[in-house]
């Protein structure tokens, strides 16, 4: 799954357009690589994201194409 979708499928970031912009503005690694919206995220992969002057990291728990609001959270978890 591409990353921009897998993050406003797991709802970490609420809009896919967003997503995006992360992505480009090299704020999004994978698996500690600067990554870009198009990059293939699989189970097990970690990703940080920079938010302003704050830092998240999560673990790819599963991947789904669409998932209910209570359901996202089992998609990954912080680290």
């Amino acid at each position: 799954m591409r990353l921009d979708k897998f993050l406003k499928v797991s709802r970490v970031i609420k809009r896919r357009t967003v997503a995006n912009e992360a992505c480009d503005a090299g704020r999004v690694s994978v698996n500690g690589k600067v990554a870009k919206a198009s990059a293939e995220v699989k189970v097990g992969d970690r990703i940080d994201i920079q938010f302003g002057n704050r830092e998240v990291a999560l673990e790819v728990l599963d991947i789904q194409e669409t998932t209910k609001k209570d359901e996202a959270k089992e998609l990954f978890r912080y680290i």
